[in-house]
This record gives structure tokens, sequence and C-alpha cells, in this order.
């Protein structure tokens, strides 16, 4: 029946004169080209959640890359992924490189018994499809470089894509929140923690997840004090009722090493204080997770409004910035700090940013000891700070 008249069309057409056929054709294009359209306007109206979780169905594995030594937020929103994943039958595989060395975030991942899988070279990538969270653009392992993602979810300031789908958003305090939004968006319902999953109607989003995910923006935003937007808060107001408050302390206030009080203690006694702005140095660490903690520390200082704290680690010295202060983008300051340095890289966001400075190689091939520190550098990160770089 269909053919008859698909066949009457035609035949239709063909009897018309040519002038007649080009505008019956160009009608039939037209006809085409509008219905492209509005399934391509159908798709970019549907919540980003949906559409994230669509594109997560189309693969049988995903395997969700985390940043180099990954933070509470990073591990909560690849946990996000992983349970969207598995609402739509994909299995995920959550990888990272380096080392999860501050204590708080040891802490996130045994007391919220989190899989994730030790990555060291591009090969050890668990599936063809791969998730990046909390950055967009693949580093810290070996071939890192030859990786392109499948998506990307972020909430920092870079150029890195995925090829199916990128959703970064800069403005918002944690990417948590970007996950936690996706959940919400595919209708998942936070279970408290006195109930199963299975006394929830629909998707359920358990409690161990819930609790993460809300460390991750509280972490991220210093409790919801810094650089938070009202998508944080109403990502935690969701959350909220699926958190084990138990879990949440015991993540919260780990037992703090020896050695990251020392730091602190050495960042406060040996700063530089010029104005407002606060700069110290605390040497050499084995840790160098504690001198983003010595960061916090220093910039609730009274009369500080913008800190940087440097310390240096086999060679490599490695800066962490807080700004309370509307004049000074820790991010873009640190970046304008260290720009001209031989391989060294900073930035991040308005209220805080981070960066390393390695040791620089010689014309000969040599590498120097230790990166360059002492009075030059601190000259160079105040007047990063004031504008003056």
């Amino acid at each position: 029946m269909q053919g008859d008249v698909r066949g009457q069309l035609v035949r239709q057409v063909d009897g018309l004169p040519e002038v007649d056929q080009q505008v019956v054709a160009a009608a039939l294009g037209g006809l085409l080209l509008l219905a492209v359209g509005i399934f391509v306007y159908r798709w970019l109206k549907r919540p980003a959640g949906k559409r994230f979780a669509a594109v997560l169905a189309e693969h049988d594995a995903i395997a969700v890359l985390l940043h180099p030594n990954p933070d509470a937020d990073a591990m909560a929103s690849a946990l996000g992924v992983a349970r969207m994943a598995e609402s739509v039958d994909t299995e995920a595989t959550l990888q990272f490189p380096g080392q999860i060395r501050r204590q708080e975030n040891r802490a996130f991942r045994t007391v919220l018994d989190v899989e994730m899988v030790k990555l060291e070279h591009v090969s050890e990538i668990d599936a063809e499809a791969v998730v990046l969270v909390d950055h967009n653009e693949p580093r810290g392992f070996t071939g890192a470089d030859g990786v392109l993602p499948t998506c990307v979810v972020d909430h920092h300031p870079g150029g890195g894509a995925g090829k199916e789908f990128t959703d970064v958003r800069t403005e918002y305090g944690a990417c948590s929140s970007i996950l936690t939004e996706y959940l919400r968006d595919i209708g998942a319902t936070p279970v408290p923690p006195d109930r199963h999953d299975s006394e929830v109607e629909g998707l359920a989003l358990p409690t161990r997840t819930a609790t993460g995910l809300l460390y991750g923006i509280l972490s991220d935003t210093n409790r919801l004090t810094r650089g938070v937007s009202p998508a944080d808060f109403e990502a935690a107001s969701f959350l909220h009722p699926g958190v084990d408050e138990d879990l949440l302390t015991r993540i919260a206030d780990p037992e703090v090493s020896t050695e990251t009080l020392e730091v602190k203690a050495r960042a406060i006694a040996g700063r530089d204080v010029r104005g407002s702005f606060a700069v110290s140095d605390v040497g050499a660490v084995s840790n160098v997770d504690a001198i983003p903690q010595a960061a916090d520390e220093l910039v609730g200082l009274e009369g500080v409004t913008a800190v940087v704290v440097l310390g240096e680690r086999d060679g490599t010295v490695h800066l962490s910035g807080r700004s309370r202060d509307d004049r000074v983008h820790m991010g873009r300051s640190l970046a304008a700090a260290v720009g001209d340095l031989a391989n060294a890289s900073a930035g991040g966001h308005a209220r805080m940013g981070g960066g390393q400075i390695p040791p620089a190689v010689q014309a000969d091939g040599t590498r120097e000891v230790s990166a360059p520190r002492g009075e030059a550098l601190l000259d160079r990160l105040f007047d990063a700070m004031s504008g003056d770089v």
C-alpha cells in the first residue's frame, strides 16, 4: 500500500513541468530540514541530565576519569556518574592518576567505600568511552594527551570538550552540584539513611552517594561560603533528606597528621604581609596537600584578604592561593605570576587557585635541583595580586 502511494507521488511529480518539479523538490527539502531542526531543538531542550544519561546508555561500559590526586568533589562527582550509568545498565569503572593524600579525601574514600582503580598509563583505561569529571583535559598519566573523552562534566575554566557531551559550568562552586542536577533531572530520589533503596519509588539515590555529593559541594565551597552559586544551595537542599550525618561527620573531621599541623604553623609564623595580602613559603614538604590546607588557615587571619602559600616537594614548587578580596581573582593572579616561567602552570577560580613550578632544564639538558623560590618569586606573587603583572 505504501509502495503504491509512493509510486503515485513519484509519477505525479515526474509528470509536472520541470519548474514545478524544482518547486516540489525544494519544498520537500525544506520539510526535511524542518524535521531535523525540530528534532535537534527538542534534543537540546531536554534537561542536561537526560541528555547525559542518553549518551551513557549508548555505551556498554565507561571509564570515569578523575584528575590527579582527586579531591572529594571529584570522587563524589564520579559516584554520581556511576549511579547514572547504573540506571541505564552501563558498567562504570572509576579511575585516577596520582595519589590521595589529604586526610579528608582519604576518609571520603574509606568511609564511603569508593572503589577506584589507579591509573598510570593510557593503556590501563578500562573502557573506550571516557567520562571526565571535575576537569576538562586528561592529565597526570602517560599518554594522557592522546585521550579524546566522550563526555566532559566540569566547573573549572578550560578548553577541554567531549566528543559526544560537554557541560562546563564555571559559575558553579562544585562539580557535585552539576551531577546532583543530573540525578534530579532523571527523577532520582535521595534515600533517607534509615530506609532501604527499595522503599522509594522510581530511581533511588543511595544514602552513601547523596552523602558523598553533599560533602563534595561543602568541601569545594568551604561549607557554602566561597564561590557558591544559587545552584549549589539548591543541590545541597535536594540531597539533604538522603544524607547520613554520622558518615558526613566521619569524613569532615578525620585525624589531622602532624605534618599538616606543622605546615600550617610554619605558614602562619613565616608569613610575609604587605597590606592585606600575605605570602608564605613553608619550605620542603612530603605531603603537598598540606599546602592548600595552610592557605585555608592563613586567609582566615584578621586583616588578610588574599594569600598564597608555596612549598617544595621533589624539586617542584607547589602554589596554593585563596582570596576573599573582590579585587583579586586568585586563579588569574597565579597564572600571571608564573606565566613566563618555563614549564610552570597555574590557574583556578576567583576564590581559589593553584599552580606548579618544576625545575628548569638547562640548554645542555641538565635539570636544576629545584625550582627558584626566594624574594623574586614572592615579589611576583604580591605584584600579581596587586594587579601589577
